[in-house]
Parts: structure tokens; sequence; C-alpha cells
């Protein structure tokens, strides 16, 4: 790109990122961010990769619980916000299942493109789908799951995104390992990109899974508390796994700070919130210094009072 006699290397669009980012890292880890705050918060830590967890999506968003409560609109505005704070971070965005036939799953891929997202995930629950750590899922017909992946992957096709499209089976709570390995083997035969086994129980079904899918990817969604065992990152790259989720790394510390914070307000009257988190502080956090060159560079000058 020229810009009077110079030029300037834009960044790698977010799905080629997150493509290189899986070919050149033993393993991808993505904190869950659940609104813009949370967000702001991983990228000023440092992290490469970013994961928007549904459920944190209808907890923050919608006050609901994960029970399919979240429609394409919700995900794909929220997700809009949360892909463009930093467009060179990937994020990955949970696409539920898609929110219907394969029309409804193309248009999923479309508006997820659009929005900047670089990976999203399909599952092969029914359409009132609740949390994977939840019992009492039920998972449709291997065919419609094959379909809601091939038509993502027609979509992305089509307008030429490099999207990363990853297949999430939930069938082992319901049909068991075998089932679920056979659903995985599909979706990738159908064009996934990557394979998530929603609710791993152990070691020995952690290796297997990524055994029998290699040499495609697989994501393990590290849900502390759920079904799986709580394992690090570097325990989820010698069971086998290229990419690790975090769902509820920025949800459940927030509770407990905010709740205890409402309870000191409600018992005391007083927050006890450090010293040092100032307004400018918090605005520091997401962006003041970033606006404040905007508003220079095009000279103003009210910004550099604050």
């Amino acid at each position: 790109m020229a810009t009077n006699g110079t030029y300037t290397h834009l960044p790698l669009p977010a799905p080629t990122r997150f493509r290189q980012l899986l070919a050149e890292q033993d393993i991808v880890v993505a904190p869950g961010v659940y609104d813009g705050f949370s967000a702001r918060i991983a990228l000023e830590v440092g992290f490469d990769c970013l994961y928007m967890t549904g459920a944190g999506t209808c907890a923050s968003k919608l006050g609901q619980p994960d029970l399919g409560f979240a429609s394409l609109n919700d995900m794909r505005e929220h997700a809009e916000t949360l892909a463009n704070l930093d467009p060179a971070i990937p994020l990955i965005a949970d696409a539920d299942t898609g929110y219907g036939g394969p029309n409804m799953v193309a248009r999923t891929v479309q508006q997820y493109h659009r929005s900047g997202v670089a990976a999203l995930h399909v599952e092969d629950q029914i359409q009132t789908k609740r949390c994977g750590h939840l019992g009492g899922k039920h998972v449709v017909p291997v065919d419609v799951f094959v379909s809601r992946i091939s038509a993502a992957v027609a979509a992305r096709k089509k307008i030429g995104s490099d999207m990363v499209v990853i297949a999430r089976t939930d069938a082992l709570q319901t049909d068991g390992f075998d089932d679920a390995v056979v659903r995985l083997k599909a979706a990738v035969d159908a064009g996934a990109d990557v394979a998530f086994l929603e609710g791993v129980r152990d070691e020995d079904e952690a290796r297997e899974v990524c055994r029998l899918l290699s040499p495609t990817p697989v994501l393990l969604n590290m849900v502390e508390n759920g079904a799986t065992p709580s394992w690090t990152p570097e325990e989820a790259r010698a069971l086998g796994f290229k990419l690790i989720i975090f769902p509820f790394a920025a949800l459940a510390p927030a509770y407990e700070a905010i709740r205890s914070t409402y309870a000191g307000i409600k018992k005391t009257g007083r927050t006890g919130i450090d010293p040092k988190f100032t307004p400018k502080k918090l605005f520091t956090i997401v962006g003041l210094e970033e606006a404040t060159s905007i508003d220079e560079a095009a000279g103003g000058s009210l910004y550099g009072k604050v």
C-alpha cells in the first residue's frame, strides 16, 4: 500500500494469521473473553489469540444460561466487537449449531467473516443446545452434522475467506467415544480444518482422539471443574492437542471479584477498590492512548489533557 511514496505493510488477515499460528506453534493458547473489557485485558497481557465463549456471551450480554438463548445476531455482534479491538490478533468464536439448516450455516460464516472472526466452531447438538459440560444433551444424526460443516466450508470458499472451520461434536456423552470419532472424521472429510471433541474425560481419550484424527489439529476445551480434567497447555500439547481454549478464564474470577465488591458495599458502604485503579487507569486499558494519538494526528488537542 503506497502513501506519499512510502509503503506500509498491512498486517495479515486474522484468519491467515491464525493458520500461521497453528502451523508454527507447538500449541495455540486462547483465553476466553466474554466482553470488550476482558478482551482488552487479554490483549494487555500479550496473548496472540483470543476465544469468544458462547457461555460467556449468554451470561454477559443476555444474563441467561447457555441453553440456546443467543441468536446469530447476538453472537455476531459480540464477535465483531471483540475481533476488531485489535484486528491483528485472531479471534476464535463459538457459532453454536450454525443457527439453522445449511443456508443459515452459510449465512453465519458470511457474517462472522465480515465481522473479522478468524475461526469458528460449529457443533452437532440439536438447535435447542446447551453448554457442553451440562447433562441431557442431544445430537443430530451424523449426516445433518456433516451438512452443517459442508455448508460452512462451501460458504468460506465462495467468499474467498481463509477462516478456519472447527468441527465440534458433543456425541461423546450421548453416543460414546467411537461414534464421536466417526463424526469428527466425517467432518474432516467434509473440509473441517480442526476437530473438537467436547467433554474429553481422561488422558486415554485425549491421546486416542488426537492419534485417530492426526494430522488434523485437535482442540481442547479446558473448562475448569467440568467434565474434563484440568490440564496446562504443555500437558495438553504432550497429549497431542494443537489448540487449547479457556472459556471460564475471565468469567470465574470476574464473578468472585465483582460479588465480593458488591457485598462490601452492601455491608460497609465501601468498595475496597485498589487506589491505583483510577478512571484514567480504566480508560488506558481500553484504548485511551490510541484514541489520543488518533486525535493528535488529526490536529486535535483536547485528549492530551485527560
